[in-house]
C-alpha cells in the first residue's frame, strides 16, 4: 500500500527528498484527475458542454472540487467505479497506461530511447483494444507491415513514421503520452521534449507532435521556474513560434482567470472535441489560473469539457511537480491501487511506480 505520510507531506528542502516529492505529486495527481474525468469524458465529448455542466448542477458538483457523484446517467454509469464513494482502486485508462508504459521504455533504453523502441513496446504490452484514434491507427499500419520489419529494425523496407499517416495525428493521443518525460528530466526541457517527440512520433505529426514537446517541457521546467506560467512560456521555447500547439498556449496564457475556459470554447469551437490544441489551451489556462488550488485546477479543467480525463490527469501531474501535496480526499479513496490494461499487468502499487520513476531522474541528464 502506498505511503500515506509520504504522500502528504513531502520535505521539499532541496535535496534529493525534493526530487521524490515532485515525482509523488506527479504520479498522485495525474491518476486523481485521470479518475476525475473519467465518470464524464464520453458525456462531454459526445454530447457536449451544456450536457456536462447539466449533468454536475443535477448532483450537486458545481463547483467541481471532488470526484463526480454517481447520478442517472448511462455514460457516467458505465464508469462508476471511478465516481465519488465508489473509488476502491484507480480503474484502468489509457492515460495512465501511457505513462507506465513510458517509465518501462525509460528503465530499458534512458535517454537513448527511440522510436522504434516504442513500437516494439506497444507490440509486447499494448493490447490493441487498449488504444484509440492515433494510436488505434498506428497499431493497425504497424501489424500489416510488421514482415517488412521484423526482425531486422525499422530500416528493413519500412519506415515507422508511415503509422504516423492517419487521419487522427493532430489529436490528443501523444499529448497524454508525454508527462513522465518530463518529469524525469528536471532542467532539461529540450530532452523532455525530444524524448516526448520520438514517443509521439510513432502516431503523430504536426500539432499532435508539438503538442506532447511542449507537455513534456513545462515538466522539465517547473522545478526550475518560480510559477506555473513562468514554467509554460519557458517550455515555448521548444515549439515552432508559428505552430498551432504554440498559439493555443500562448491563447490559454492570456485567458488565465475564471472566465477563460469560456473564451477557450469559443475561440476553437471548430475543433473536435480529442484535437490537441483546444485541450493544451484549456490544460495551461487551468494551470496559471489555479497554480496554488489542486481542487480548482483538475476540477476547472475537467468542467470544461473536451477531453475531460485526458486533461484531468495532464493537469494534475504538471500541478504535483510543484511539490505541494495532493489534498487527501483525492489518493486516499483508491488506496495506492493503480490498474492498469497492458500485458500481464492489471494492477500496479502507485508507491512502486514512484521509486522506479525517481531512480530514472536521478540517472538522466537534469540540465541541456
Amino acid at each position: 500500500m502506498m505511503g500515506h505520510a509520504r504522500a502528504d507531506s513531502p520535505r521539499d528542502d532541496g535535496s534529493d527528498d525534493r526530487l521524490a516529492a515532485r515525482i509523488r505529486n506527479a504520479w498522485l495527481g495525474r491518476i486523481s484527475g485521470c479518475q476525475l474525468g473519467k465518470p464524464v469524458e464520453l458525456l462531454s465529448m459526445l454530447e457536449g458542454y451544456d450536457a456536462l455542466q447539466q449533468y454536475l448542477a443535477g448532483v450537486d458538483a458545481i463547483p467541481l472540487r471532488d470526484y463526480v457523484p454517481l447520478g442517472d446517467h448511462p455514460a457516467v454509469q458505465a464508469e462508476a467505479r471511478s465516481c465519488r464513494g465508489h473509488l476502491t482502486r484507480a480503474e484502468p485508462d489509457d492515460d495512465i497506461n501511457y505513462t507506465y508504459l513510458g517509465l518501462h521504455l525509460l528503465e530499458q533504453h534512458g535517454p537513448g530511447l527511440t522510436t522504434t523502441d516504442v513500437a516494439r513496446a506497444w507490440l509486447t504490452l499494448l493490447p490493441a483494444a487498449s488504444t484509440f484514434t492515433a494510436e488505434r491507427a498506428a497499431y493497425a499500419t504497424l501489424l500489416a507491415r510488421m514482415d517488412e520489419w521484423f526482425p531486422e529494425g525499422a530500416d528493413a523496407g519500412f519506415d515507422l513514421l508511415e503509422c504516423a499517416d492517419n487521419a487522427y495525428n493532430d489529436w490528443i493521443g501523444a499529448q497524454i503520452r508525454a508527462d513522465i518525460y518530463g518529469w524525469v528530466c528536471p532542467g532539461n526541457a529540450p530532452l523532455a521534449a525530444e524524448l516526448a517527440r520520438r514517443d509521439a512520433a510513432l502516431s503523430h505529426r504536426g500539432d499532435g507532435l508539438d503538442g506532447a514537446a511542449f507537455v513534456a517541457a513545462m515538466g522539465a521546467e517547473i522545478p526550475e521556474t518560480p510559477t506555473l506560467a513562468d514554467a509554460a512560456e519557458r517550455a515555448l521555447a521548444q515549439l515552432p513560434a508559428d505552430s498551432g500547439a504554440a498559439a493555443a498556449v500562448r491563447f490559454g496564457l492570456g485567458a488565465a482567470g475564471p472566465e477563460g475556459d469560456a473564451a477557450i470554447r469559443a475561440h476553437f469551437a471548430e475543433l473536435s472535441p480529442l484535437h490537441t490544441d483546444n485541450n493544451l489551451a484549456l490544460v495551461v489556462w487551468a494551470l496559471v489560473t489555479h497554480p496554488d488550488d489542486f481542487d480548482a485546477a483538475t476540477g476547472d479543467v475537467v468542467a470544461a469539457g473536451w477531453d475531460t480525463d485526458c486533461n484531468g490527469a495532464t493537469v494534475g501531474g504538471l500541478w504535483g511537480l510543484q511539490g505541494r501535496p495532493i489534498p487527501e480526499h483525492w489518493w486516499s479513496p483508491w488506496r495506492g491501487r493503480v490498474g492498469l490494461s497492458l500485458a500481464g499487468l492489471s494492477e500496479v502499487d502507485v508507491d512502486d511506480l514512484i521509486e522506479r520513476t525517481v531512480r530514472i531522474a536521478e540517472t538522466m541528464p537534469h540540465t541541456a
